[in-house]
């Protein structure tokens, strides 16, 4: 009973690898580190040089710490299972990383949204870019980024504790999601299942379509332009946003389908998107980022 009440999960290991998976996860820790040092140098960059003391990138730095912090709360613990062979990972310590998964990419949709917003009044309103979008309005921002995703997501592991898991302990991924734990469970997951569902739609879905309305907007104010150049120019200050977007939501969404339609997929497919969700976006954005930003190119070297 006790071990019903507070079960431990086993993280799930590369099928018919698992001899190699100590050399595997190398590749795992190089991104890692990677993600650490390019997101460490555009937090860095942008706190030395004043020229990038701007809303856009004040957001950017939120982008590098919620990346930053999303993949400490995976990949150590990954490694240590692939190179020390702990497998077990306790209820409690699976809830919490649960917990901030979900949180942390709730926040960092959000994050995303406010970019995208910021593009629009740039583009579409720049006389009140400066009056609208202030140094307070975007750590006010950033503030109502970080209770929307703790308020919406909190939830989730508090709807777990009380169920009992008695079947399977053996998780499709290498760290805890929410519809992974919920799965093994052998109780009614009913308002789980709905509230999960409700807060990604709530979240993550807003978030998307609120994105796509403002570059439809931004389109919109583009095409007026009669210079193809100008229009060019205009809408190149957008292209790495909509890169990081992508990183973010293309990810998101094939981890979202292998849950719902790949129970039939090899179980080394679920580990790979999990891995691809929790890495992509950390080791992308700052390259993306970085190459499109010459101030902090110059900062950076």
């Amino acid at each position: 009973n006790s071990s019903e009440l507070s079960p431990s999960f086993i993280l799930a290991s590369l099928p018919g690898l698992e001899a190699a998976q100590s050399w595997m996860a190398i590749p795992l820790c190089s991104a890692y580190v990677l993600a650490v040092l390019a997101n460490g140098a555009v937090l860095l960059a942008v706190r030395a040089e004043p020229s990038l003391h701007a809303p856009m990138y004040f957001f950017l730095c939120m982008l590098a710490a919620i990346d930053l912090a999303l993949a400490t709360a995976t990949v150590p613990r990954i490694l240590c299972f692939y190179w020390l062979g702990s497998r077990e990972i306790s209820f409690a310590a699976c809830l919490l990383q649960m917990f901030l998964i979900h949180t942390l990419s709730a926040v960092e949709s959000t994050v995303l949204l406010a970019m995208a917003v910021d593009r629009y009044v740039a583009i579409c309103h720049p006389l009140r870019h400066a009056a609208i979008l202030t140094n307070g309005a975007t750590a006010k921002i950033g503030l109502l980024a970080v209770a929307r995703g703790v308020l919406f997501f909190l939830p989730l592991p508090l709807l777990l504790l009380p169920l009992p898991f008695c079947g399977s302990r053996v998780l499709s991924h290498s760290f805890c999601l929410h519809q992974d734990v919920m799965n093994l469970a052998c109780a009614n997951t009913t308002p789980s299942v709905v509230y999960g569902l409700t807060a990604i739609l709530l979240v993550m879905g807003l978030d998307a379509v609120l994105i796509c309305l403002s570059y439809l907007l931004i389109l919109k104010a583009v095409l007026r332009l009669v210079a193809w150049r100008e229009r060019l120019k205009v809408f190149s200050t957008c292209i790495a946003h909509i890169c990081v977007v992508l990183a973010f939501y293309v990810p998101l969404i094939g981890l979202s389908v292998v849950h719902r339609f790949g129970k039939d997929l090899a179980p080394l497919v679920h580990i790979v998107m999990g891995n691809i969700y929790i890495l992509v976006p950390a080791v992308l954005n700052p390259i993306i980022y970085g190459v499109r930003t010459k101030q902090i190119q110059r900062r950076i070297l």
